[in-house]
């Protein structure tokens, strides 16, 4: 089963306690952000997913031991829990979300929906030839859709989104040399009213399923 966490952001001034739980990597980038809202939604995000990863493998979530290397051999890379679940972290607006799927590794996105400037600019880089977007939710399922799978299949947006054509069941089609092979699963989320979600990983479609992790912050957070 893969379980998508939802939660809103969290002031360090009022959660000296999930503050606590980062480790010296994560506290650097925290106090390295200027605008207090990413401060919050860095903190929710970084310790929600030490919460939820915590209860699944029985280490405390202040000493989970995170690899962050890069291709490149320095520790700035996607963070992964050695022997651990896959998972994966996403936040926008007043949203946090994390994805932890057992089986191999997830890719979440998530985005609030807004007026686009220059809307047929973005359908341009995000669709396909096959591919259109009407409209500005159209263009952002698309957007959640395939930043999901990138995230998935670890490349990021280094791989253009126009790249991947998607049907009424998932991808049909995704071009370039660093395509996957493996099969690939995608769903919709559904986190608030407002907001495009979508979660994906390879391999056959786990159940999946959709939590506030709210409380879980608040009990740690003093």
């Amino acid at each position: 089963m893969t379980v998508v966490w939802w939660a809103a952001p969290v002031a360090p001034a009022d959660a000296p306690g999930l503050v606590a739980l980062l480790d010296g990597h994560e506290r650097d980038r925290l106090d390295r952000f200027r605008r207090p809202a990413d401060r919050a939604r860095y903190l929710a995000a970084h310790a929600l997913v030490r919460l939820v990863l915590a209860a699944t493998v029985g280490t405390p979530a202040a000493a989970l031991p995170f690899d962050r290397t890069c291709r490149c051999g320095a520790q700035h890379g996607k963070p992964v829990l050695p022997g651990g679940p896959g998972f994966s972290l996403t936040h926008a607006g007043d949203l946090v979300g994390v994805a932890v799927h057992p089986d191999g590794a997830v890719g979440l996105d998530v985005e609030q929906a807004r007026e686009l400037g220059d809307l047929p600019a973005m359908v341009a880089h995000v669709c396909s030839p096959q591919e259109s977007a009407a409209d500005a939710d159209a263009f952002f399922t698309l957007w959640t859709r395939k930043e999901a799978l990138l995230k998935a299949v670890g490349t990021g947006l280094a791989t253009p989104m126009s790249a991947i054509t998607l049907g009424p069941a998932g991808v049909i089609a995704w071009t370039g040399d660093d395509a996957p092979r493996d099969p690939l699963w995608l769903a919709d989320l559904h986190p608030a009213a407002g907001y495009h979600a979508a979660v994906a990983g390879t391999g056959p479609r786990p159940e999946i399923t959709e939590e506030r992790g709210d409380g879980l912050l608040a009990a740690q957070a003093r």
